[in-house]
């Protein structure tokens, strides 16, 4: 059984300043928690409702539904030796706010073979309960690395080539791919920032099918978007 203090402080998981703290997170979901056992992250502990009951299940989940398995996983340093290569394909992501976003972002990443997510610290963390939930274990696997985009993108000035995303700009389906790229990608209301324009090489769009016609959304949900620009550059040349 779990004491009071023990479930207060699983509840208390759901607050950024907790896993914080604590330097963990929460993992829910079968298939979640045997991910995190199979991968590099430390699992402290693992509980499930046949061992500590559906009413305790229901008091420490942070989920609506509890789900039969709760895992409680230390978070991992960030590496500090990381850097840019050539041929390779980064995602870089300019406050997205949205943890369904951020989550759907690592599928597909993961999916088109990215090789990190650099991330601003204006975007939602990484091990927020939404965010670990919707990533279905690709928060496991996948590098993402959290800094101030500004110096970032002045740092790696000629080591690739960095693309950034505008509804106004050339279709992406028109422009030279290069094997070695970084795509910045704008967040859920403002896009990308001024501040950060300067150092984009090639601007591209998705363009609607219809072009004549005004009858349709303003823009594309920021992971679709993401999957539609990330599939184009995975794309063989014919």
């Amino acid at each position: 059984m779990l004491t009071s203090s023990e479930i207060k402080f699983l509840r208390s998981l759901s607050q950024k300043k907790s896993r914080d703290e604590n330097y963990m997170f929460a993992v829910e979901g079968e298939k979640l928690v045997e991910e995190a056992l199979k991968s590099d992250f430390e699992v402290v502990k693992v509980l499930r409702t046949k061992d500590i009951g559906v009413k305790t299940m229901e008091r420490i989940t942070l989920m609506s539904t509890p789900s039969p398995v709760y895992a409680l996983v230390k978070m991992k340093d960030e590496d500090p030796g990381f850097s840019i290569l050539p041929d390779e394909l980064y995602l870089a992501l300019d406050s997205v706010k949205d943890p369904g976003n951020m989550g759907t972002i690592l599928r597909i990443a993961e999916w088109f073979g990215i090789r990190a997510i650099i991330a601003s610290k204006g975007s939602v963390e990484l091990y927020n309960p939404k965010v670990v939930h919707s990533s279905m274990g690709s928060i496991f696997r996948m590098k993402v690395i959290y800094c101030d985009l500004e110096p970032f993108l002045a740092g790696i000035k000629g080591k690739t080539t960095v693309y950034g995303t505008y509804p106004q700009a050339p279709s992406i389906y028109s422009q030279k791919r290069e094997k070695g790229a970084l795509i910045l990608m704008g967040g859920e209301s403002d896009g990308i920032s001024p501040d950060l324009e300067k150092y984009i090489e090639r601007r591209v769009s998705i363009p609607p099918y219809s072009k004549e016609s005004t009858n349709h959304p303003e823009s594309l949900n920021v992971a679709v978007a993401t999957a539609l620009i990330c599939s184009e550059f995975r794309r063989p040349s014919v």
